[in-house]
Formats: structure tokens, sequence, C-alpha cells
């Protein structure tokens, strides 16, 4: 199966999403990243979604740090026992495996990473590399681009890598072909925006006049523009997007929600 093939429709043009990413879960509840308990963090951010009236949520990718089934399961456990009731997609991290996802991926949990609604497409790539850095396959280049042409609906586009550099420590493990990708969808002239994790901040840049945003990360946040890779407590965070289908053309309105503990 190619990856857009499995896709899932909502039936309005409006689409309220929480978009959360880097949970870094262990096999243990208890399991710490940087000394923050990941699990709780993640827990807050799905409570606090569920008061949100969310048509869906998109995870981002790094559900796990210590790369375990059991990591995969708890994740599922903590949705299916929060009090959010949508949908959930994903797409993958660097410290993912995809076949673990696909473990997961029944009931409320979905596979599909082609949302469609009246007017409005969601991708979901995948920026898996061979190393902690990303990269977008020629195969899956082609597989977007051809997705990109088959409808003329406004896109907007899901991946985990930084498409462009950030001034930070995680730019040494960027999207290392990710002007191709922009290029290829700005060329398009089909594509809104782009929203990634992967850099445990919020960053809004622009590439060919097209918005690339980053969300923060549920666990811990690392410190902007340093070369040195510093940890900061924030408490949790997501973001929000409401997106608006209107004679042909989409609006976007988003912001980022922090937790404060």
């Amino acid at each position: 199966m190619a990856w857009f093939d499995d896709t899932y429709t909502f039936d309005k043009s409006s689409l309220t999403i929480a978009h959360v990413t880097d949970c870094h879960l262990f096999a243990d509840r208890t399991g710490e990243y940087f000394s923050i308990n990941t699990a709780d963090h993640f827990e807050q951010a799905l409570a606090h979604m569920a008061t949100q009236q969310l048509d869906c949520v998109i995870f981002g990718g790094d559900l796990t740090q210590d790369h375990s089934l059991e990591s995969y399961l708890l994740f599922k456990e903590l949705i299916i026992s929060s009090d959010l009731t949508c949908p959930v997609f994903w797409l993958p991290g660097n410290h993912d495996d995809i076949a673990l996802f696909n473990q997961i991926s029944d009931g409320q949990i979905k596979s599909a990473k082609h949302v469609i609604a009246n007017g409005i497409e969601l991708l979901l790539i995948n920026s898996k590399g061979i190393t902690p850095a990303g990269w977008v396959t020629d195969t899956h280049l082609d597989e977007i681009a051809q997705c990109l042409i088959q409808s003329s609906n406004s896109k907007v586009i899901f991946c985990h890598h930084n498409p462009l550099p950030i001034n930070g420590y995680l730019d040494k493990h960027m999207l290392e072909n990710g002007p191709q990708l922009l290029n290829a969808l700005v060329n398009s002239d089909r594509v809104n925006a782009m929203f990634y994790g992967h850099v445990h901040n919020e960053y809004e840049q622009s590439f060919r006049g097209l918005n690339i945003l980053s969300t923060p990360a549920s666990s811990v946040q690392f410190k902007k523009h340093s070369s040195q890779w510093l940890q900061q407590n924030c408490g949790a965070a997501y973001r929000m997007l409401y997106i608006v289908s209107k004679q042909d053309k989409i609006s976007i309105r988003t912001e980022v929600v922090w937790l404060n503990e």
C-alpha cells in the first residue's frame, strides 16, 4: 500500500485540530526524559485537548524514547483512558518504529495519512531517515507530488523534521532534503502551510511565501538559538489549528497552548 492510500474523510468545510508531538514515552509509566515524567506531561496535554471540541488530533512523531513496544502501548492506553473522543492520526519521527506504530493503529488511533474534508486536505509526510536526520525518499516525493495534483483542494502538510535551519542544535538532525520538498510544495500552488515537530520549541518561518511553523513538545523544550543542547521544562505544550474552507480557499488560525506547571 502506498503511503497516502489510506484516507479518512470529514463531511464538513472546517476542521479544528490539535497538533501534539515529541512525547518521548518509556515502557515504564514513571520514566523521565531530562528529569521530566513524559507520561504525566502527555496526559496533561490530552486532558486539555479534550476540552477543545476537536475534530481530530495529529501526533507529529517521536512517540517513544526507549523504542519499546510497551511505550507504544502506553501511548494508546493514555489516549483511550483520556476524555479525548476524536480520531488521532500519526506520522513517524526519527525515534519511531513504523511497524510498532501500526500495531497500535486501530479504533481511535488511525493509520490514515491523507485526511480529506470539503475543500481541505491534510497530508502526513514520512520524513524518517536512516539517521536521526530526516530524509524524504524519491519514492515518497513522487507520492507527495501525485497527491498534490489529484484535487484542487488546498493542502496542509505535517511532517516531523524541520525543513529549514532554526539556528539551533537540532539543525544537525534537520530534514536533509528540506528545500527539495519545500520547492515541490510551493510549485504545486496547492499548499497553504506546513507544520512540524522535532525541534522542541516554537518557530515561525517562511519559504517562498509558504508558512512553516513548529509545534513545541509535550515533553521538554530545547532552548532556542543555542548551539548547545540545552533543555527547559516549560510544561506540556501543543498547537491548535482552526482551518476553514470558503470559496475554494482556506484560512488557518493557529496558536500554541502552553500548559505551564
